[in-house]
């Protein structure tokens, strides 16, 4: 089971603060989506179809289905496993509803894997004030997941999820936008990946360690905010920035430094590019190498709980392509995006170089991002 979720672009499960939108209903489109992921000994791919109407004005229907074929032989694997291959499956559906300058909006989707099956239902509001210069809009989202275990029947656990969230949207001068957000995730349950193990001395054992299950505590709250801000140039040209802090009960903070550039070329191109900065503190009860067995009631040797810095470089250019006689469609569009990513972690070694436990090499892997999507306006 692999707890990381591609969705268009993110590679690590860290929680996002939804945008704020303005009281406008999406437009009638189609996209269909390729992703790629590779790094780090993972491989992770496969199409999305995302499909938008609306209808009597004032609603709107959205129905996406995703999928992940994964593949893994990842440095946590091949050391206390076998390399494995799954497929993950999810389908959502959404209905928007206008209301004057207010939007409604509510939300189902699951998805499933041969060990993990996760249900959210959620919903938003969104509300312009002042003019249409300012937009708030509050959520609430829920989750209901089923933790399995492949080759143990018997093996099943719940995990209840739950978010809050705020947000404000301010247009500031004609060419200047800013936002604001914030969320409350609180998870309970089984929090850990049922494979996975934390390793300790063990003077008995000729690798000088030894390996026993994770152990993670049954309750977890997440807070999130961000900043971010979108400044219009000359040349129908764009830069934005983002600011988000994070912080949660285990102990771990982070902060993200985004920035971006988007500029035109001529009538049908568009290109793109951007950098993303990541950092985050590790978990309280999170070692490389513990002392003993049982060393502490709660125990993690997950990478994505130790502490780690990762580089993200984007490239993207969207190209609009020429109509066609007799076409339904009123504009369509070719976009292809690359990401290339790097994670330096400074506490989880890699054991597979061999050497005295705990003098290991620090672990480090670069991942590659590719999607293209076909989108068309109808």
């Amino acid at each position: 089971m692999l707890r990381l979720r591609l969705s268009a672009l993110a590679l690590l499960a860290l929680a996002c603060v939804a945008p704020v939108r303005a009281a406008v209903l999406p437009d009638d489109r189609a996209d269909v989506l390729y992703h790629r992921y590779d790094g780090g000994g993972v491989t992770i791919d496969g199409p999305s179809l995302l499909v938008r109407k609306k209808f009597a004005e004032k609603y709107s229907v959205a129905a996406n289905y995703y999928v992940d074929m994964i593949s893994s032989a990842s440095i946590d694997v091949v050391t206390t496993a076998s390399p494995y291959t799954e497929e993950r499956n999810q389908a959502s559906l959404a209905l928007d509803m206008l209301n004057g300058k207010t939007q409604y909006t509510v939300s189902v989707a699951g998805s499933d894997e041969n060990d993990y099956t996760a249900k959210t239902a959620s919903f938003d509001v969104s509300q312009d004030l002042l003019g249409d210069l300012t937009t708030v809009s509050f959520g609430y989202s829920q989750g209901w997941d089923e933790v399995r275990k492949s080759g143990d029947r018997g093996f099943s656990e719940d995990v209840d999820r739950r978010s809050y969230r705020v947000g404000l949207s301010q247009i500031v001068t004609p060419k200047l936008m800013m936002g604001a957000a914030y969320e409350a995730i609180t998870d309970e349950g089984f929090l850990n990946n049922p494979y996975r193990s934390v390793r300790y001395l063990d003077p008995d054992s000729p690798a000088g360690f030894a390996y026993q299950p994770e152990v993670y505590p049954r309750t977890r709250t997440s807070n999130a905010a961000s900043l971010s801000a979108r400044y219009f140039l000359p040349y129908r040209a764009a830069v934005n920035g983002e600011f988000r802090w994070y912080t949660d009960t285990w102990g771990i903070d982070a902060s993200t430094v985004r920035v971006g550039y988007t500029h035109p070329l001529g009538s049908r191109w568009v290109v793109e590019g951007g950098y993303r900065w990541y950092d985050q503190s590790a978990a309280d009860f999170y070692s490389d190498l513990f002392p003993r067995a049982d060393f502490q009631n709660f125990l993690a040797r997950d990478k994505e709980l130790s502490t780690f810095t990762s580089h993200m470089v984007s490239l993207g250019a969207t190209y609009e392509l020429p109509a066609f006689w007799g076409s339904f469609l009123k504009r369509s569009t070719v976009n292809l995006f690359y990401d290339r990513m790097r994670f330096q972690y400074d506490d989880f070694r890699d054991v597979r170089a061999g050497g005295t436990p705990g003098t290991e090499p620090l672990y480090e892997f670069d991942a590659d991002v590719f999607r293209l999507f076909v989108s068309g306006w109808f």
